[in-house]
């Protein structure tokens, strides 16, 4: 029998703000255990919460980000549970009345080919909702150690219906949640520092059938590839199960990365388990509208209609777009590159190559702050080159002591004697000198192999140390090859 799979996932984001979601203290991702606490994280008696305004806000940006309702009035419940990371016993959360209601979020399915841009899909979301997030357990052979500097960080719980269809589709609707969380301000999503963490409900049917199969939610995972792979095992195993005989356990499992196999952890909690009810020390959240249009205004550009532009307005090939537009801050360094210079392919090039490159080995992220390169330096690099003062390659390596030093290209450019020469009297003699030393390259040429040509161009590229200008010696190579 042919099955599908049926996948929905649970997505926490911290949100970015400079205290917690119902109190004062900051959090700090590194800082000494248990120093970003106080007595409303801890649960003392007779704290009281205060609401953090600007998560509010992150929040909304969110769902405005994504297409969702914003209610009138949102409410806050308690979440009751007794675990040792979370020290009052309860988590303040949203049950029947969250920030944001509804709404997609686009992804790009896999296969888009070089030069066009591929299909797009929409991920129907349920809903967002604000809540606290819990301390950090560390398991040391027999011992657990707890750190409540996270309790307390404001949480955006984003929860998708069940509309993907694939490990695959997973993949690409985490990508392009992180892309647009990021775009937006509301999250670094950094998953290595718990600022993304998902939970994949997944289950199976046979294809063309209408009704859910048992959902298995599966937990750990801990990078976007680690949902993916997770997600995969998961659907081979329940597979397995239904075409042995067997029956799919509504249950909670574990995935294991390093052995690639998911195991049980516990049979599946449900909302009754958690006793919810109306938190009494906050009262009810009325929103006006006012407040959501003027976050409306402030969106920026959201990245699939960035990528779009650039395609058009550029003419940027995909295989380009694509990597520009899931980083604001490399699409920005374009873009103020290009206003200075409109050379955009090359300097679309540099970026994506070069710039890419070297941040890659130096372990850099994608930032402006690791870009020493400035915009005016890389327009002006491009210039130095069509103007005929540097060629391609040495503007490379005039690329790579830029990128690590932050010097002019110029000023390297005459500390080190890399101008390009134009010497044509000098540019012949070394090109005559080529052709009495590659005699079988002359001959090939001659019997119609255009392309022998790139040899003895490369020899004097050679000798001159790649600062012969070579258009003019691709010039005077075929007067002095025709005539």
């Amino acid at each position: 029998m042919e099955y599908e799979a049926v996948i929905g996932l649970e997505v926490h984001v911290q949100v970015k703000t400079a205290s917690k979601l119902f109190a004062r203290s900051g959090y700090t991702y590194g800082a000494s255990v248990n120093t970003l606490t106080d007595s409303v994280v801890l649960g003392l008696p007779g704290a009281l919460p205060v609401l953090n305004r600007e998560a509010v806000r992150q929040a909304i940006r969110a769902g405005l980000i994504f297409g969702s309702t914003i209610p009138e009035v949102t409410r806050w419940d308690r979440k009751n549970y007794f675990y040792p990371d979370n020290p009052k016993n309860y988590q303040i959360s949203q049950l029947d009345n969250p920030i944001c209601k509804g709404g997609y979020v686009e992804i790009e399915l896999p296969g888009s080919s070089r030069n066009i841009m591929g299909e797009h899909k929409k991920i129907a979301l349920d809903r967002m909702q604000l809540e606290e997030d819990v301390g950090k357990l560390t398991h040391e052979g027999d011992l657990s150690f707890i750190d409540f500097n996270r309790a307390g960080v404001p949480l955006l719980e984003i929860v998708s219906l069940p509309d993907l269809r694939s490990e695959e589709e997973a993949f690409s609707y985490l990508t392009s949640l992180r892309m647009h969380l990021s775009y937006g301000g509301i999250s670094d999503c950094d998953m290595e520092k718990g600022q993304l963490r998902c939970d994949a409900n997944v289950s199976i049917r046979p294809k063309g059938e209408l009704k859910l199969g048992t959902k298995v939610e599966l937990k750990n995972l801990n990078s976007i590839s680690g949902v993916k792979n997770g997600i995969a095992y998961e659907i081979l195993r329940q597979k397995k199960v239904l075409e042995e005989g067997g029956h799919i356990k509504q249950e909670t499992r574990k995935w294991n990365a390093e052995d690639s196999i998911s195991t049980s952890m516990r049979s599946k909690e449900t909302v009754d388990d958690y006793r919810y009810f109306p938190d009494p020390d906050l009262v009810p959240l009325k929103i006006e509208r006012s407040l959501v249009d003027e976050l409306l205004r402030s969106l920026p550009e959201l990245p699939f209609s960035k990528q779009e532009r650039f395609f058009l307005d550029y003419d940027l090939p995909y295989n380009i777009t694509s990597v520009l537009y899931p980083h604001s801050d490399l699409c920005n360094f374009f873009e103020e590159t290009v206003r200075l210079y409109a050379q955009p392919k090359v300097i679309a090039n540099f970026i994506t190559n070069d710039l890419l490159r070297e941040l890659s080995e130096a372990h850099l992220a994608i930032v402006k702050e690791n870009f020493k390169i400035r915009p005016h330096q890389l327009a002006e690099l491009v210039r130095l080159i069509d103007e005929g003062n540097i060629s391609k390659q040495t503007a490379q390596d005039i690329f790579i002591e830029m990128f690590r030093t932050g010097r002019d290209g110029k000023v390297i450019i005459e500390e080190k004697d890399l101008g390009q020469n134009s010497n044509e009297q000098e540019l012949v003699n070394f090109c005559k000198a080529a052709i009495e030393n590659n005699p079988k390259a002359v001959t090939e040429y001659h019997s119609g192999k255009v392309t022998a040509i790139n040899a003895l161009k490369g020899n004097i590229m050679k000798i001159t140390a790649g600062q012969a200008n070579p258009v003019l010696i691709d010039k005077i190579l075929h007067q002095l090859l025709d005539s």
